[in-house]
């Protein structure tokens, strides 16, 4: 623990890592304390900080995906999804450094209200500091649940650097207050926008981060069976509702009539790519920005490697919450056709969900500079499915992406209102339906669930009671599978998963990759081997369940760093590690 407050202590001196959110501005000295904190300019340029840590398409950010059932490692197995994770000597996940240099950040800002700074601006920075001192304690929140809350800068004797866990309850009550205050002083999403600084926290995004935060709560105390659910389900519904009512925010639209008379739109898919960028997009709330193209940008990804390679690939477990073009899951749909050796992987697309189409590659996609996609790489895409999300050819042959990562947008505060307001009571009306899950649905292309030679065109019908009810389906499982499909490969389905208490049932399951199609053996370039690992089904198995498990009794919380229990003694680690 000293070792980690002098790392601190020392990183607090040099600002020259600040990254500025309008991207024509980056510090090119060192300063020390005595000589920075005197402006406005200065908070503001320590602020710039907390947006480098803003999660964006990194190996580490993106690979999130294979701790859940939704994706896999592709080469080997990933030790948290499959439960053999041991209690590590050292984490990056236990960290304080964001934390100390917000609270630095907020003390500081005293010294330059009294030499006069503007009282208003300053606050914007503030608000900023706590939001993100907010987002670093919900991380931990979220792995390890309680830990000591440290609320000033410290030297290395002070007596607080050893300090006890903060109860659940207090960490969670102390990042709603960071939040509120958060929301109080942060300028509009258009303010922003105005003032040429999109990409700063706006007062929604707050808001919106809000709703993610107490909808994690309110759930896992639901059905973890502890705490105060209606009132942090009331907390996320009412942030979202704000989010919804301040209009800053809609979901990002585009379209147009094609041949046959159908709705063509690709909107979703946009979403990933150049066009989804910037507050002409206002489903984007919070964002980690890449830059505007090649010759404009702050940094780079090489997020197509790690979808087209070895680090994260779509599991079959997965593309089965994809309904079919009828609204109906592929159990009970009469327009699934349950694959066989005659079928091609394109046509195992047909009639879904055109998310499916959107977020995984299929023939005939856009690919890579040399061709577009055929079948799967059984080197680089051994589950038999690939990410499309970012992928865009030009990027591929640069190595080099500069599209942002949205990281709470629009739609995702929607499904936080409508699982919130279903949860609170166990109904959900149809009007909010409407307003939530169909709107989005309502924004997807219509599908041909005829022939080429007979098409027959149909929008995705609605999420309606009537339709739940005459269906034999279940409202909570069709909301939480909306918000899968949706928010696919966004980095929301192992925290979906333990929130739920769906971890034990989910995790210990055989990870499936797809069908293994005849063309995937026959196929003249990249052939699958006949020797490939199948189940009864002749479905690619990644991980067999006797390789896989979770201790309910454990596993829902991560365990302290062993190195953290020996420099504090007052810590405690959690159960059963």
């Amino acid at each position: 623990m000293k070792k980690r407050i002098l790392y601190l202590l020392l990183a607090s001196v040099s600002f020259s890592s600040f990254i500025s959110c309008d991207i024509n501005e980056v510090p090119e000295t060192t300063m020390s304390d005595a000589n920075f904190w005197n402006t406005v300019a200065d908070i503001r340029l320590a602020a710039n900080y907390f947006y480098s840590t803003i999660p964006g398409l990194t190996l580490a950010d993106v690979t999130v995906d294979n701790w859940s059932t939704d994706a896999y490692p592709n080469t080997s197995s990933n030790n948290i999804s499959d439960g053999s994770r041991a209690t590590p000597a050292t984490s990056t996940d236990y960290n304080y450094n964001g934390i100390f240099q917000a609270n630095k950040l907020i003390e500081k800002s005293e010294e330059v209200i009294k030499k006069g700074g503007d009282l208003t601006q300053i606050n914007w920075y503030v608000g900023e500091a706590r939001f993100f001192r907010a987002w670093y304690y919900f991380e931990m929140f979220k792995r390890f649940g309680g830990v000591p809350l440290i609320t000033k800068t410290m030297t290395v004797d002070d007596p607080d650097i050893f300090k006890v866990r903060a109860s659940r309850e207090e960490l969670f009550q102390f990042i709603l207050d960071d939040l509120d205050y958060a929301i109080s002083v942060l300028r509009s999403a258009d303010e922003l926008n105005t003032a040429k600084e999109y990409g700063r926290i706006s007062k929604t995004a707050a808001l919106a981060f809000k709703s993610r935060v107490a909808l994690f709560e309110g759930t896992r105390e639901k059905f973890h069976n502890y705490g105060e659910q209606k009132k942090h389900l009331t907390i996320a519904k009412q942030a979202a509702e704000a989010v919804i009512t301040s209009g800053a925010h809609t979901l990002f639209t585009a379209s147009a009539v094609g041949s046959h008379g159908e709705v063509i739109n690709n909107a979703y898919f946009n979403l990933f790519q150049e066009a989804g960028e910037g507050r002409s997009n206002k489903e984007n709330i919070i964002v980690k920005t890449y830059g505007i193209n090649r010759d404009n940008s702050v940094i780079s990804t090489p997020v197509q490697r790690y979808y087209e390679g070895n680090s994260v690939v779509p599991t079959q477990n997965f593309v089965d919450n994809y309904l079919m073009a009828d609204g109906l899951p592929i159990e009970k749909s009469p327009l699934y056709q349950k694959p066989d050796k005659s079928m091609t992987h394109a046509q195992y697309f047909s009639k879904k969900d055109p998310r499916m189409s959107f977020s995984i590659f299929k023939r005939g996609d856009e690919f890579i500079s040399s061709s577009n996609y055929t079948i799967p790489n059984p080197s680089y895409q051994r589950s038999g499915y690939g990410i499309r999300k970012y992928a865009k050819k030009d990027f591929w042959t640069l190595q080099a992406s500069y599209i942002d990562r949205p990281v709470i947008r629009y739609a995702e505060v929607l499904l936080n209102y409508a699982e919130a307001v279903y949860e609170l009571d166990g109904t959900i009306s149809d009007m909010v339906l409407d307003q939530t899950i169909n709107a989005l649905r309502g924004r997807l292309p219509q599908v041909n669930i005829g022939t080429d030679a007979a098409p027959n065109y149909v929008a995705m019908p609605k999420l309606t009671n009537a339709f739940v009810n005459s269906n034999g389906l279940n409202m909570r499982t069709e909301i939480r599978r909306e918000r899968k499909v949706e928010l696919a490969f966004e980095g929301h389905g192992y925290w979906d998963l333990i929130r739920w208490k769906t971890a034990e049932i989910e995790l210990p399951k055989a990870l499936l990759g797809s069908y293994l199609f005849t063309e995937y053996l026959t196929a003249t370039g990249d052939k699958w081997s006949d020797k490939t690992l199948v189940n009864d089904q002749n479905y690619i198995i990644l991980q067999p369940a006797t390789l896989r498990r979770f201790d309910k009794d454990r596993d829902y919380l991560w365990p302290l760093p062993t190195s953290e229990l020996a420099k504090n003694v007052k810590l405690e680690q959690n159960p059963n590690w």
